[in-house]
């Protein structure tokens, strides 16, 4: 969303303070506010997507902020119902090292094809320290199919 949907809002509510308490000053500022507000919403209509390309050659690169790019893209790609893109750039983020995207390639595959096909995804983002797919496995290694606590 923004700092825009914010300033709108915000402005209006200092608005109507500087109307009921009579102070042009609070009126100017929320002016400034809906102004902004309206500028940061036309700036973000216009903004050009990130290219998943550049984001992948990038995290290649090492980029942690690519990486983080490429998987909110992927995530993005996934709830618009494009899973085969989104776990393109969800491997591209693996292979940089996230550790999110393998638990997030992990969901995605366990949609598809289930949790037998998920366990390696699941497995190495538990074995580099992610807690949530840590619970899946029991001590000594074997998954955890039930849920419970993995002791």
């Amino acid at each position: 969303m923004g700092l825009g949907f914010f300033l709108l809002p915000a402005g209006g509510v200092l608005s109507l303070t500087g109307v009921w308490l009579g102070s042009d000053t609070l009126i100017n500022l929320s002016w400034i506010m809906w102004a902004a507000g309206i500028l940061l919403l036309i700036a973000q209509r216009y903004r050009r997507p990130p290219d998943p390309r550049q984001l992948a050659a990038a995290a290649a690169a090492g980029d942690a902020r690519a990486v983080r790019g490429l998987r909110t893209l992927a995530l993005d790609a996934r709830s618009q119902g494009r899973p085969d893109a989104a776990e393109r750039m969800l491997r591209q983020a693996v292979k940089a090292g996230d550790l999110e995207s393998m638990w997030e390639l992990g969901r995605l595959v366990q949609d598809r094809e289930g949790l037998t096909a998920a366990e390696p995804w699941f497995r190495m983002a538990a074995g580099r320290g992610h807690v949530v797919a840590r619970r899946l496995f029991r001590e000594g290694g074997e998954l955890n199919r039930d849920g419970t606590s993995p002791l």
